[in-house]
Order: C-alpha cells, then sequence, then structure tokens
C-alpha cells in the first residue's frame, strides 16, 4: 500500500509516492531528513533518497489527493480534509 504525501513549502509543492507509514513515522523520517538537509530547497530530493519515495509527475491524475501533507514553512505534518 502506497502512500501520497504533498510537500508544501516556499520553494516547491510537489506529490511524493512512498511506503505506507503512519504520521507520528513520517514525523520522525520528516526531522531526520531535516538534519540533513542544509539548503532547504533540496528537501524533497534528499527525503526521496533517504526513504524510497518518489515524485510523482506534474502531470499526474487530480484524483489522487494526497493523504498526509507536509509545509516546510512551518514544519507542520497533517492529514488533510477533502
Amino acid at each position: 500500500m502506497n502512500l501520497i504525501v504533498e510537500i508544501d513549502g516556499y520553494f516547491e509543492n510537489v506529490l511524493i509516492i512512498g511506503k505506507k507509514c503512519s504520521i507520528s513515522e513520517l514525523k520522525k523520517k520528516y526531522k531526520i531528513a531535516k538534519t540533513r538537509c542544509k539548503d532547504i530547497s533540496k528537501f524533497t530530493d534528499i527525503f526521496c533518497r533517504m526513504f524510497q519515495f518518489e515524485r510523482l509527475p506534474s502531470s499526474h491524475e487530480i484524483d489522487d489527493r494526497p493523504d498526509v501533507v507536509i509545509d516546510t514553512d512551518t514544519d507542520r505534518i497533517y492529514a488533510p480534509r477533502h
């Protein structure tokens, strides 16, 4: 089962997909990736490389709404209401 995550930040807004995990697990992964990230504009690439997530193409179906949003500006991670 997969998890679709929206990474929302000043530098980019992108959907990524990876192995399903809980929000608390995702928070731990976020903290680990952020400590290894010297330039926040490279966060998505670092996160994907570390935790085997992949970017979804920008032409990806709009129907695939994110299960979780990571807001890199506020460090908030939450399940959006659809």
